[in-house]
């Protein structure tokens, strides 16, 4: 079971533009990261995590945007259950010809 999220997406969004707004001021992007953690009270890798996704989804680092993930994650359920769907139709259409197979050797 997943534990609900600790930070909402608002304070996520704002503590991304405040290390986008802070490059200038720090000498790294990692210390203004340590800086901006401490005070909104999560971990540097958590909000690294948050910065990097931020920069993918402006188009500044490659790789797939927030909104890329989440149509990703749903086509991959939507296999999943069409699959299991197709499970249950190959199953169901052979005891259904099974049934039928036994009818006709009973005439």
């Amino acid at each position: 079971m997943r534990k609900s999220p600790k930070f909402s997406p608002e304070v996520r969004d704002r503590a991304v533009r405040m290390v986008f707004d802070a490059k200038d001021q720090y000498p790294s992007q990692w210390a203004a990261i340590e800086s901006i953690s401490a005070k909104i009270g999560c971990t540097g890798e958590t909000l690294r995590k948050w910065v990097r996704q931020g920069e993918r989804d402006s188009g500044v680092r490659p790789g797939p945007s927030t909104v890329e993930q989440q149509r990703i994650k749903d086509l991959e359920r939507e296999v999943r259950e069409l699959r299991k769907t197709n499970e249950i139709l190959k199953l169901a259409s052979a005891y259904f010809a099974q049934a039928e197979f036994d009818r006709q050797l009973k005439k």
